[in-house]
């Protein structure tokens, strides 16, 4: 029966008005990125399974146990294709960049925004189907665009109004320090193997720096005694994190140093990054992300340094509404009141050359045929929010003429206004 279908548990539908702090988000992001110089890029939803799987590493949580995969035979030719609901967008970005020769002069700054998937139980700001704002500089090397780029979401803070976030930084070195840390990690685990859970010893051999990362209380202690990437970094890996810290003590932007922090995929190198807050509870990173000098190269293009990061936006609206920030809400200049039928005609007309200077009107509309009473549509007009009523009355059409009345600001007051002279007057409906 068609009364028993509902969306799938963990892919939500967006209603107004909650749309609109959505849509509301969504221009602030591209207000943000245009100030940075960052350009849109917009990828498939569905993938080739094999490039999460060599982008974001086999032995990764999400590859192994959250993607959306399925098998999509093509009957015709007979071959088969193992497909996969994207389950985050930075290998989705650079696959693009590859295949499109996208760095061939240079450089690129794209951001995006959409639905990712992940096979994972629903929590507060963490569904199965989730939307993601990231950004990504490709082809680009130094400390100053780790920098930029965590300015890039602190002015994003800003611009949003939130101000309950730390940003947390660490340093995965370069992969031969990485290799040494890890033989290290490998014994010290070794010698306590009683101590480890079941997460543990499947990870040891295969991405042992990951157990740094559990959320296990009774590995706390072990996991605190373990050896310290930031022990086993070399000169140049030192001087590029020291590097990223004083641009951002230069911007003011306050920091601190976890060693603890490994990001869950395995592109990550040198600098790492994730913000922080306490108002969401267990789920409380926001944004994260780091440089990633290797993929593009591991993914079959030429080699390129690049670094980029992922922001949680039910995550964002969520702290939104912890730290009482309001999002503007979408309401009309004006609302059209048209007691006749018969007015339809001219009013139509008045609507339209209205809507084309630029104000949003809401005309009014009932489930019956007729328009409704003047009490009824004056009740509506009210609480559509509109700061002006149009008065679409047989006086006023006999005279060429609309009613033009405050319903915020100024309440009560009115003018008449010439149908013909839309452009002169429609100025004073705008917000």
């Amino acid at each position: 029966m068609l009364s028993s279908l509902a969306a799938i548990k963990g892919m939500n539908d967006i209603l107004p008005p909650d749309s609109a702090r959505w849509e509301w988000l969504e221009e602030v992001v591209r207000r943000t990125m245009r100030r940075f110089a960052f350009a849109n890029i917009r990828t498939p939803i569905v993938e080739h399974t094999a490039l999460f799987a060599r982008g974001l590493g086999e032995n990764t949580d999400v590859v192994e146990k959250e993607m959306y995969s399925f098998q999509d035979r093509n009957d015709k030719y007979g071959d088969a294709d193992h497909l996969t609901l994207r389950p985050e967008n930075t290998a989705g970005v650079v696959r693009a960049a590859i295949e499109h020769n996208l760095l061939y002069g240079g450089g690129q700054r794209l951001y995006y925004m959409g639905p990712m998937f992940r096979r994972e139980r629903p929590q507060r700001g963490r569904y199965r189907q989730f939307h993601q704002i990231g950004a990504e500089a490709l082809g680009f090397a130094g400390a100053q665009v780790d920098a930029e780029m965590i300015l890039l979401a602190v002015a994003l803070w800003r611009e949003l109004g939130i101000s309950r976030w730390r940003l947390e930084l660490n340093s995965l070195g370069q992969p031969e320090e990485r290799r040494e840390h890890r033989a290290a990690l490998i014994a010290y685990f070794e010698a306590h193997a009683s101590e480890l859970d079941e997460d543990a010893r499947r990870r040891l051999h295969a991405n042992p720096l990951r157990i740094l990362d559990t959320k296990n209380p009774a590995m706390q202690a072990l996991v605190e005694g373990a050896p310290r990437l930031m022990d086993y970094l070399g000169e140049a890996s030192l001087a590029h994190f020291h590097a990223v810290q004083a641009m951002l003590d230069a911007a003011g932007v306050p920091w601190s140093v976890n060693p603890r922090l490994v990001r869950g995929l395995d592109y990550y190198n040198l600098t790492v990054f994730e913000f922080i807050t306490d108002s969401l509870g267990a789920q409380g990173t926001i944004c994260g992300g780091g440089r990633y000098d290797y993929l593009i190269g591991q993914m079959g293009g030429k080699p390129a340094p690049a670094v980029g990061w992922a922001i949680g936006a039910e995550r964002v609206l969520e702290l939104l509404k912890e730290e009482g920030v309001a999002a503007p809400q979408s309401v009309p200049d004006a609302y059209a009141i048209i007691p006749d039928a018969a007015a339809l005609p001219q009013a139509m007309r008045c609507l339209h050359a209205l809507r084309a200077q630029g104000v949003a009107v809401q005309m009014h509309a009932s489930a019956e045929e007729a328009p409704g009473s003047m009490k009824s549509q004056f009740k509506r007009a009210d609480a559509s929010g509109a700061r002006f009523a149009l008065i679409f009355g047989a006086d006023e059409l006999a005279a060429g003429q609309v009613t033009l009345k405050a319903l915020r600001d100024g309440a009560g007051e009115q003018t008449r206004q010439p149908l013909d002279g839309v452009a002169a007057w429609s100025r004073a409906l705008l917000a």
